[in-house]
């Protein structure tokens, strides 16, 4: 999946213009209850104002609250202008980027915003992909890392007609193992299906069955 494939849209995000005073943008902040806001000149991305950072700039300043406050414009004070996503990125990169700021600008390759990625939306994903939002049986297991293993798990998945939610799969503490947590539709075989793997050679770790 692609970055761009996630994001929140243009026409959904909040933003401030460049020439945008630092009270407008505080207005803009505590209307929408939010921590940080893309800077645009006209509609490319020239950086990001949040309210740590604006009142970083203030007490730096020197100068009075009211002058700030009205003088001061979001392009003064803004950080990140070479922190962003392009759209064809893979939702992957967002993992790394988003550690160090809630908000990342997705960019096209002329620096056109054309939306924004949140940790929210990082995590929403997240969800999905394990079929969390969805009841189920949710089974872990590992197995041995040898070719071919995944493939035996889907013949095995269509033998006993498995509705497959989520398959996710993690590399364990040993190189030769690959960690796998598997959610199906809960169904009458599920004993028969549970056995099956087990005699493929699968090693169950937990079995939970999410309402």
């Amino acid at each position: 999946m692609f970055v761009k494939n996630a994001m929140i849209p243009k026409h959904k995000c909040y933003v401030v213009n460049e020439n945008d005073s630092i009270e407008k943008t505080l207005e803009v902040l505590e209307h929408h209850k939010i921590d940080g806001l893309p800077v645009l000149s006209n509609d490319k991305y020239v950086g990001v104002v949040s309210r740590y950072n604006i009142y970083e700039s203030y007490f730096l300043s020197g100068m009075e609250r009211e002058k700030f406050l009205k003088e001061t414009r979001a392009t003064d004070i803004a950080i990140h202008q070479d922190k962003f996503l392009i759209e064809s990125n893979v939702f992957e990169d967002t993992l790394v980027e988003l550690q160090d700021f809630p908000i990342l600008s997705v960019i096209d390759e002329n620096k056109k915003f054309l939306g924004l990625i949140t940790r929210y939306d990082v995590l929403d994903q997240f969800k999905s992909a394990f079929g969390m939002e969805r009841k189920g049986v949710r089974i872990a297991f590992t197995s041995v890392e040898t070719e071919g293993r995944i493939a035996r798990l889907g013949d095995i998945i269509q033998q006993y007609s498995e509705s497959v939610i989520s398959l996710v799969t993690f590399d364990a503490t040993d190189k030769l193992l690959r960690r796998i947590v598997l959610k199906i539709e809960k169904k009458d075989n599920i004993d028969k299906f549970i056995t099956k793997l087990e005699k493929s050679g699968f090693r169950i770790l937990d079995i939970h069955e999410e309402e």
